[in-house]
Parts: structure tokens; C-alpha cells; sequence
């Protein structure tokens, strides 16, 4: 039997089905095919794009725990336990700033009176951690580790587990001065198991705080809050309220008179006027720090144009800063996250905004009008918490509105209630009367200091021209 079709027969066929295509039902029948099609071709792109991208997050998760677990467990003890053969050198001294590219806070202050004063052999480390590649950081960490495994001394601000990953050898003194003062927003172990902190498992498995022989804090009030979070018992005597060497230049009168001719330098706007602090901390994880854009400066501006200038201080370890109204940048708002101090900024502020940054306790040694501005307080709480009930601690008001604030400000005069900063300045600061620098040398040198003191001071440290020791394995 013949299967064959004519070519009429093909055409007639042809024919029929263009004439089917000039109707409606046609029409209204293709369009629904192709309409389903494209909605389950989306779907099927999609699907798979989130097994994609889960299997992508999985493998990275799966290798990022092996190899932490390499670096920290297997790497970094390696190089310590080699280079800790060596004998220690008595005359060396390492700073380590972990995230900052030079030394901030205490660090410099110490460090001005060691380079000054001594004839120490001074070396500092700047990790960068989260600001350079992973294989530069790694890089950057193994010649601080090699470094110190022949120290005699090592000072650092802010924790690290690379310091925490091995046993450091008895000889060597580890101090942490710690970044800021008082006991604010929870760290550390206080931490564990929150929003915020890493899991309790993961923090004894990878210890961030460990080796220090000292820990210095700013009153003996907090010495608990730091214990707590370091995972120190009060025998061991590790935590101690020497005071905090950055706050002994807000009792030089020099200091603070070059803080003055800064401001009006970089800000000549400020001249004549008063000058508010705007200075919240970050939110989120550090890696990924962002801050508040809550405060209104065009409504701060229409309240307080004449009177007062703004200076935006945001954490430094945020990156994409809030943007300033083109029309008040340099007039009445500037930013100096990067172009002043926070030390400099203190001491010529005349009221300082904040939420939940620890430099509160700083600025309460000038006994000046305080405003917190914590718009997302009960969020924060869920997220870090505090060592202290919030409204309890803050000596001032706290406010969630740019109306509040300027409300206060108007008022300021019959609402400010110097007592209660008085109070909190006694709690939280009492080890910083002025000479905290003296105390920490004398702790963790003893006659060392002495023996090593220089027949004639240096002038100040040159930051800038001082080598670095990040090239430890060039050498």
C-alpha cells in the first residue's frame, strides 16, 4: 500500500493551514502557546538559577571551613612553631592594627612614647583584614605570625583569631588595649549564639580573644563586661583598669588647641559657630558595615543655620557613606570620616549625636551635652545588645526624630543635666585622669623600660617613614 502524498495534496494541505492562521481562533490559540511557553521557560530558567546559585553557596561554604580549618589550624601554627625556635629578642616591640592601614588610637600613643623615649626595636603590622584579597591577607598575617614567635612585646587593639590559633610561647607579653572605652554594645563571647556573634562551638574552636597577658580597660566598673567577653576569670587578673592610653590627649591643653586650628583650617565655616557631632556607629557585620542616614541636615539647618555647623564622623569601617545636601557641604555640613580624627573631633565638638558608639565615654571627660539618636533601638538590642539597660546608661536623651534632636538643642540650656554626665564619667572613666599611657608602660615593661631608655628624647614618630614589617619574609 502507497504512502506517497502528491504535491497537490501537499499544497492543498498548505492552503488549509494558511487559511486556518487568518482566524481568530488561530490567533487567540497560538498566542496562548506561546504565552505559556515563555511563562515555564522563565520558571525553568529560574529553578535552575536557584539550584545554581545554592550549589554555588554550598561548595563556597564547604571551602571556606576547610580552609579556615587549614589556615588556622595547620598554617599559622606551622609558621609560629617554626620561628618560636628562635631566641626571643628582648628589644622587640609589634603593633598590629588588624583592619586599619596605620595605627589608630592607643597604638599611636604608645607608640610615640616607645619611638621617643627608647631605643626598642618598634615593628607594625597592618593586616587590612576584609579591605585586601584573601591571598593578601593570608600574605600579610604570616609575617605578623613570624614576627611575633621572636618578641618580646606585641600590642594590638582589636582581636584576632590569628593570634588565637596557637599557643604563644611564655616569654612573649601580648597587651590588648582595646579600641574603645567603658562597655557599651556586647562583643565577643557575650555574643555567642546571637543575630550578630558567631555560634559558642565556633568561637571555642576559633578563639578571637587569647594569649594576652594584659588587657587594659577604662574603669574597674567594666573589668566584668570584659572578662565576660574575653573568656577571663577575675583570679587570673589578665583584665585590668589601667585606663586607655588614647584619652590622655584630651588633657593636653596643646593637643587640643592644634584640634582647634585643624577644624577651622579644613572648615573655616566653623568659625564663630558651635559645632555638633554627628557620629553613629555601624550596623550590620563588619564586613559589610553600613551606616544610619536618619538625621535631617536641611531641617538641622532651617532650626540652626546661624548658630551651629555639622560634622558627619561615620565608623570607619564603612565604606558608602550618606551623602551630605550639595547645598550645606562646606557651608554648614562637612564630612571628616577620613579627613579629621575622632580624637580631634571630641575636642572641639560642643554637642555630640551618637547611638551606641563607645566613643560616648570618651567624650564625656569634657563633660559636654550628649544626644542619642537611636532610631532602631529595639532592632540593635535583637541584633548585638548591650551590657547595660539603654536608657539607664545614656546620659542624655534619647531620641528616634531629627525633631527630638533639634527640640532638645533649642532647650538645651534649661534641659542639660551636667550631674548626670558627671555620674557617668565617675562609672565609666574613672582610670582615665590624663596619664594611662604611664601606667600600661610601667605594667608591661617594669625595669625594661628603664634599661632601654634613650639618653635623649627623639621628636615625634614619622608614621609615614617608619619601616614595616609586612615584608618580614623579604628580608
Amino acid at each position: 500500500m502507497s504512502c506517497h502524498i502528491s504535491r497537490e495534496e501537499v499544497m492543498s494541505m498548505h492552503n488549509v493551514k494558511k487559511a486556518l492562521q487568518k482566524t481568530f481562533l488561530y490567533t487567540l490559540v497560538y498566542l496562548k502557546i506561546v504565552k505559556y511557553y515563555r511563562i515555564i521557560k522563565r520558571k525553568v530558567h529560574k529553578f535552575f538559577s536557584k539550584i545554581k546559585k545554592r550549589v554555588k553557596k554550598f561548595i563556597k561554604g564547604k571551602w571556606n571551613v576547610i580552609y579556615r580549618h587549614y589556615i588556622l589550624k595547620i598554617l599559622y601554627p606551622r609558621i609560629y612553631k617554626k620561628y618560636s625556635k628562635l631566641p626571643v629578642d628582648e628589644k622587640k616591640v609589634v603593633f598590629v592594627e588588624i583592619r586599619l592601614p596605620s595605627l589608630t588610637n592607643s597604638l599611636q600613643l604608645l607608640y610615640d612614647k616607645l619611638y621617643m623615649e627608647t631605643d626598642l626595636d618598634l615593628h607594625c603590622h597592618f593586616l587590612r583584614n576584609t579591605f585586601v584579597s584573601r591571598k593578601e591577607y593570608r600574605e600579610r598575617c604570616k609575617a605578623f605570625i613570624a614576627d611575633i614567635a621572636t618578641a618580646k612585646y606585641v600590642f594590638m587593639d582589636e582581636a584576632t583569631n590569628v593570634n588565637g590559633c596557637f599557643e604563644m610561647r611564655p616569654e612573649t607579653v601580648v597587651t590588648q588595649l582595646w579600641h574603645g572605652c567603658g562597655a557599651f554594645k556586647k562583643f565577643g563571647f557575650s555574643t555567642a549564639d546571637a543575630i550578630f556573634g558567631a555560634s559558642r562551638k565556633d568561637m571555642e574552636n576559633y578563639p578571637f580573644n587569647k594569649n594576652y597577658t594584659h588587657v587594659t580597660v577604662s574603669s574597674p566598673d567594666v573589668i566584668w563586661a570584659y572578662e565576660e567577653a574575653m573568656r577571663y576569670t577575675p583570679e587570673s587578673g589578665v583584665v585590668k583598669a589601667l585606663g586607655s592610653s588614647r584619652t590622655d590627649i584630651f588633657y593636653d591643653e596643646e593637643f587640643i588647641k592644634s584640634a582647634y586650628d585643624e577644624l577651622y583650617e579644613k572648615f573655616p565655616a566653623a568659625k564663630g559657630k558651635k559645632v555638633i557631632l554627628y557620629a553613629p556607629t555601624f550596623r550590620g557585620r563588619v564586613a559589610k558595615a553600613k551606616s544610619p542616614n536618619v538625621l535631617k541636615l536641611r531641617d538641622l539647618y532651617e532650626a540652626f543655620g546661624d548658630e551651629y555647623v555639622v560634622i558627619m564622623k561615620h565608623h570607619p569601617l564603612v565604606r558608602k557613606l550618606p551623602k551630605i545636601p550639595q547645598e550645606l557641604i562646606d557651608t554648614f555640613a562637612v564630612d571628616f570620616t577620613t579627613g579629621m580624627s575622632i580624637e580631634t573631633l571630641l575636642c572641639v565638638s560642643d554637642i555630640c549625636i551618637s547611638d551606641y558608639s563607645s566613643l560616648v565615654f570618651e567624650y564625656s571627660i569634657f563633660e559636654r551635652p550628649m544626644i542619642f539618636l537611636a532610631h532602631d533601638l529595639d532592632e540593635f538590642f535583637d541584633w548585638r545588645g548591650f551590657y547595660y539597660d539603654y536608657d539607664e546608661l545614656t546620659p542624655g536623651p534619647v531620641v528616634k526624630t531629627t525633631e527630638e534632636v533639634i527640640d532638645y538643642i533649642s532647650n538645651i540650656d534649661t534641659l542639660y543635666d551636667k550631674s548626670a554626665v558627671q555620674k557617668f564619667r565617675s562609672k565609666f572613666m574613672s582610670a582615665c585622669d590624663g596619664h594611662a599611657t604611664d601606667r600600661i608602660v610601667e605594667t608591661v615593661f617594669g625595669e625594661d623600660y628603664k634599661k632601654n631608655l634613650r639618653s635623649a628624647p627623639l621628636p615625634k614618630a614619622p608614621y609615614h617613614l617608619e619601616p614595616s614589617a609586612d615584608d618580614f619574609f623579604k628580608k
